[in-house]
């Protein structure tokens, strides 16, 4: 009997990576008008942006359905192994619940862990799973301590646009025109599994600032864990620049640090242009 991982497509993880770390990624659907999309199987995150920018009505996500989560439960009872299914934030989509769901007629073969956390943070949960599996940590063992870990997780992203916040109803026209007119760049987190406002910029350069001393102030980085960063859109040039200015942050790994790009799940709320970074914080 093996264990399987099982996580939703919000956690961004390419489909190169989850074959590696032989992971299965259920997709979550994005919304165009009346074209529906399965996130990194029917729609790359390219053509996500590419669609995001030309159109004027913001997509919609539709959350994984328990069916869809009972399917996959399925084949892991089926074949007399376990799985452990990580889930975005149950705060911010009903995932979770999905999977709840569909987890209670296989009893002790499925474990459900939420995240409380979402894109890279998420994906951060996904690969110590993994690595505990190959260190042979049985799944209830497994579970226990990403329950533990997941509290020591930080996601940290420097928005460039308020238009996608504005267009999405997080915040009003108002703010969202003064915001631009003064060039202004939120910084964001996820705290208990909430999106939560850091701060503001002015500008960029200032933003990238933002960042680093944001990450400074979490007591810094645990190096021996997992690191990832990301970008939403066409471009890293904004990313690669940030990745200059805070080599000290990373003492000397960031030209081998995992890239990720954001996909449609939280790309539909952030738009192009945003960075973010997840890590483990010292203990």
């Amino acid at each position: 009997m093996s264990i399987r991982i099982i996580c939703d497509s919000a956690s961004d993880i390419a489909a190169e990576k989850a074959r590696d770390w032989k992971v299965t990624v259920l997709p979550i659907k994005t919304i165009f008008g009346d074209q529906e999309y399965l996130d990194g199987v029917t729609m790359s995150h390219k053509e996500f942006y590419e669609k995001l920018i030309e159109t004027d009505e913001l997509p919609k996500t539709s959350q994984i359905s328990p069916f869809d989560y009972e399917e996959a439960f399925k084949e892991v009872v089926e074949a007399g192994d376990t799985a452990i299914c990580i889930t975005l934030s149950s705060k911010l989509s009903g995932c979770y619940q999905s999977a709840h769901i569909a987890a209670q007629e296989f009893k002790d073969q499925i474990m459900i862990v939420d995240s409380e956390n979402v894109c890279i943070g998420e994906q951060l949960l996904v690969e110590l799973a993994v690595q505990l599996r190959e260190e042979g940590k049985t799944a209830g063992e497994i579970v226990s301590i990403l329950n533990q870990e997941k509290k020591n997780i930080r996601l940290i992203a420097l928005l460039d646009t308020l238009e996608y916040l504005k267009k999405g109803g997080r915040i009003s026209a108002t703010a969202a025109f003064a915001g631009t007119l003064l060039s202004i760049k939120p910084v964001i987190t996820i705290t208990e599994g909430e999106i939560a406002m850091l701060g503001k910029a002015r500008g960029s350069k200032n933003g990238s600032n933002m960042l680093i001393r944001l990450v400074e102030e979490e007591g810094g980085i645990n190096l021996n864990k997992p690191i990832n960063v990301a970008y939403s859109g066409l471009s890293d040039d904004c990313l690669q620049k940030y990745l200059q200015d805070s080599k000290k942050l990373y003492e000397g790994k960031e030209g081998s640090l995992p890239i990720c790009t954001i996909g449609s799940t939280i790309g539909t709320h952030v738009g192009p242009g945003a960075i973010a970074a997840a890590f483990f914080v010292n203990q």
